[in-house]
């Protein structure tokens, strides 16, 4: 092991790295952007909400170096094939969650805010969303360090950030690259999941002791 090689890349791990998180924090921000609307549409339409945990389900089972080829035709080797991918991946746990904190308010709440006259939308913005907030945002953290390992998987297509340094080690029989990526990947998830540990307690106030 070449100790001195991690100092002289650093400026080239810090820049990967970097991309990795852009590309993880634009996944599951599109993620939730897309399984929110699901989630509600699923809570409150009864019929819609078996296909729709079914479909999200399906999608992940799709192998990701598959779904990446799949996309390739229409997005070609882009980020946009590797975030689109990484997106859909996102789905089957944002979706689901949402769908069981939103479940999980107790109707009584419910018709309380209803009886003060709260609208339909006003009931799912001011009292089911912050209610069921715990639950989403333990899929968001799910989500998150998910995608942070699924990331590297795009680096097939050229898209990996950090999972270009295993390639590259890889094909060199180098190890130097893949340790670095291996830390610096495990280093995002830990980073990333205390952050969105920090996001819940202050969204999340009153489940505080």
């Amino acid at each position: 092991m070449r100790w001195s090689w991690f100092p002289d890349h650093a400026d080239d791990l810090s820049a990967l790295a970097l991309q990795h998180l852009q590309m993880t924090v634009l996944a599951v921000a599109l993620g939730v952007a897309v399984a929110v609307p699901l989630a509600v549409l699923a809570h409150r339409v009864a019929w819609v909400r078996g296909p729709v945990l079914s479909l999200t389900s399906v999608l992940f089972t799709i192998p990701s170096l598959a779904l990446f080829i799949l996309l390739l035709p229409f997005t070609g080797l882009t980020r946009t094939t590797a975030v689109i991918g990484l997106t859909v991946y996102t789905l089957v746990v944002l979706v689901r969650n949402t769908v069981e904190g939103l479940g999980a308010v107790p109707p009584h709440v419910r018709e309380a805010a209803r009886a003060m006259g709260y609208g339909r939308t006003r009931v799912l913005l001011a009292v089911e969303l912050p209610l069921a907030l715990p639950v989403v945002m333990a899929g968001v953290r799910i989500a998150t360090v998910m995608t942070i390992s699924l990331v590297s998987v795009a680096g097939f297509i050229g898209q990996g950030a950090l999972g270009q340094l295993f390639i590259d080690g890889f094909q060199r029989a180098f190890p130097e690259p893949i340790v670095a990526g291996i830390a610096l990947t495990l280093l995002l998830a830990l980073v990333a999941d205390v952050a969105l540990v920090g996001v819940q307690r202050l969204l999340t106030p009153w489940t505080r002791r």
